[in-house]
């Protein structure tokens, strides 16, 4: 690098860069460098065979930090094999449905298209910083995390029609273009698949190509609505959390009670939440499953989805075990050597668990109360 630099302002009088990029050693998955010597470098070609060469490529950028070494596993090209095909899946889906310009676009996916708006805007920003301090990994793991988790996992959720169904014009469109913005960001990570799909996405010209077209830009995003979502991803997994554990089907609508507070956008927790009402409460249900998002209490009343004499089993058994636990911590704290001795703070910490234990066998006797009723 000296020599280069000298050599710029011998023979040009000028400083020939302002940057440079240090890449780490390969390394394999004990940590010894990768070399001839050792036998331990894989075939590439081997490697493009098995996973392809998108997914080798992704697999070794995930694992190349900037300045850091990197640690080769072959089990990150899989992971890249497998982003791959979801990306392929999506297309498949967001290609397979039609349109029916006559249908109204539902307030669902309205709200759909303006937070992954703004949430395209939050990580095209997110990108170009980390492309502006070399961290290239840090950019496709913001690209990655995107398509798989906000894209995938939510956005087409919002918006995707019913079964045989279907999609309104608006939404469509708007998917179509996400997509288009998603490929983008992804083709300099991934460029054969990005490629591919971006040429059957929407027509092209003659000749026209991902390479030659311009990265989106960067918007100021709207944070209200994000962080409006980020709430309403709460209520969701407390909803699959609550269906989870008491083996409600996804297909049965519940009905979703809010202690004395509502929630933002509705449409969309509504649709996620397979729900067949929101309605605001001034108290708990007791035979009631219920979960906290912040500081806002919410329930779903169970008795239409739940077996009752399975769930007074369930419940009794928890009550027993409870009492018995209230028990052993009331004779810790009656135990005057062990209240005088102890620090402080664990004493503090066998009331919390007093207290807590109190107030747990307490809804647990409100709910057996509500089901024998």
């Amino acid at each position: 690098v000296a020599r280069m630099i000298m050599a710029g302002y011998e023979f040009l009088g000028k400083q020939p860069f302002n940057n440079i990029y240090f890449t780490g050693i390969v390394r394999d998955e004990i940590g010894r460098k990768m070399s001839k010597q050792f036998g331990n470098s894989p075939d590439p070609l081997e490697l493009i065979a098995d996973y392809g060469a998108d997914g080798v490529r992704m697999g070794i950028m995930l694992a190349a930090p900037a300045g850091n070494d990197i640690f080769f596993d072959k089990k990150l090209c899989e992971n890249g094999r497998n982003f791959c095909n979801k990306i392929w899946n999506a297309f498949r889906l967001v290609k397979g449905w039609e349109v029916d310009p006559a249908i109204e676009q539902p307030e669902s996916s309205r709200k759909a298209v303006e937070w992954f708006s703004a949430k395209l805007s939050e990580a095209i920003a997110e990108i170009n910083d980390s492309f502006e301090k070399f961290r290239i990994s840090e950019a496709l793991m913001t690209a990655y995390r995107l398509f798989r988790d906000e894209f995938s996992s939510w956005y087409l959720e919002m918006v995707k029609p019913d079964y045989q169904k279907p999609i309104d014009r608006a939404g469509y469109e708007a998917t179509i273009s996400f997509f288009d913005s998603l490929l983008r960001l992804l083709h300099p990570f991934m460029p054969f698949i990005t490629e591919e799909l971006w040429q059957h996405l929407a027509p092209r010209r003659e000749g026209e190509s991902i390479m030659y077209a311009s990265m989106p830009q960067a918007s100021a995003p709207d944070t209200a609505i994000l962080a409006d979502m980020e709430t309403v991803k709460e209520i969701i997994n407390g909803i699959r959390g609550v269906r989870a554990q008491r083996n409600i089907p996804s297909r049965d609508a519940l009905q979703l009670n809010i202690i004395g507070a509502d929630i933002p956008m509705q449409a969309v927790a509504i649709r996620l939440g397979n729900l067949s009402g929101i309605a605001t409460v001034s108290e708990k249900d007791p035979a009631a499953a219920s979960f906290m998002v912040g500081t806002t209490e919410f329930n779903i009343p169970l008795l239409n989805n739940m077996d009752v004499e399975a769930e007074l089993a369930k419940l009794t058994k928890e009550l027993d075990y409870l009492r018995g636990f209230k028990t052993s911590v009331e004779k810790k704290l009656s135990n005057e050597r062990f209240v005088s001795n102890a620090p402080a703070a664990v004493v503090e910490a066998e009331r919390k668990k007093l207290s807590d234990a109190t107030t747990k066998i307490e809804a647990i006797e409100q709910t057996i109360a509500a089901l024998k009723a």
